[in-house]
């Protein structure tokens, strides 16, 4: 791995290289804040939909009895 990055030109170990892993990085980085923010978005509906389920067994409770 040494031989070949001694075997770049400068421009491309100074310049390419790391526009090159600067890319990968935000890409990584975009992956992982899309992965985090679909779990926490399932989560909420997951709530929302436990939140109207218990709504709705109270209110038949209610009828119920009344």
């Amino acid at each position: 791995m040494a031989e070949i990055w001694k075997s770049l030109p400068s421009w491309m170990r100074n310049v390419v290289v790391p526009i090159l892993v600067l890319i990968l990085a935000i890409n990584i980085l975009g992956m992982v804040l899309g992965v985090v923010s679909a779990i926490i978005w399932f989560a909420f509906k997951v709530l929302i939909v436990v939140g109207i389920a218990a709504a709705v067994v109270i209110l038949v409770k209610k009828a119920a009895k009344g």
